[in-house]
């Protein structure tokens, strides 16, 4: 059997099918801020989200701490302080229930929102624990969208070529990440409309 090596001809969408941007209403772009790496023992501190495309419309909120433990390499990225959190952020349950009242209005009627991240599994965990212990339910489902995953099929790169840094210099002018969690997630959009924007011109005959 020959090796599959297919032609950019062949990845080309047949012109009678469904495209990416068919979806474009229902993609957010999500990023987090935290206060360690794992769900289940580390505060998820701050949601910024965004849709994808223009006009773009923006969600942010932090929140008051859940769990005590820290990551010190965590908290030195973000800058957030527990502390100051406790007094200004909303309760968890308050945060979840604007972010999903926001989802409710961004989103169609009967559409469901396709959660986008960069490095999604990271972001995806924090927001599915929160919604499932706070809500009951996680409005994204089981299932999220990763930029650099998407980027590495589009492209053929390695892994290693899927870098933020890498990204932003392709796609969105060598910005640095703030870690913002809102200015973040619009960065990402960013990205992202790029890649889809490459994918596009293979749906264009020839």
């Amino acid at each position: 059997m020959s090796a599959f090596n297919p032609t950019m001809r062949d990845l080309r969408y047949n012109a009678g099918m469904t495209s990416l941007l068919d979806d474009l209403h229902c993609y957010i772009s999500v990023d987090v801020e935290t206060a360690g790496p794992i769900p289940s023992h580390n505060a998820l501190l701050s949601i910024g989200a965004c849709t994808i495309g223009e006009p773009r419309q923006t969600f942010y909120v932090e929140l008051q701490p859940d769990h005590e433990l820290t990551d010190p390499q965590a908290m030195a990225i973000h800058g957030l302080d527990l502390q100051s959190l406790k007094q200004t952020g909303l309760l968890p349950k308050d945060a979840l229930l604007n972010f999903d009242r926001w989802l409710s209005a961004v989103v169609p009627v009967g559409s469901q929102p396709l959660f986008v991240a960069f490095n999604a599994p990271f972001d995806w965990s924090f927001i599915n624990d929160s919604f499932i212990r706070y809500l009951g339910a996680n409005p994204f489902g089981h299932s999220a969208v990763d930029i650099k995953a998407v980027y590495m099929g589009l492209s053929g790169k390695p892994w290693r070529e899927t870098s933020g840094e890498y990204l932003h210099r392709l796609y969105n002018n060598a910005r640095m990440l703030t870690h913002n969690a809102l200015e973040d997630a619009i960065d990402q959009a960013v990205i992202f409309e790029g890649i889809l924007a490459e994918i596009e011109k293979m749906n264009i005959p020839e």
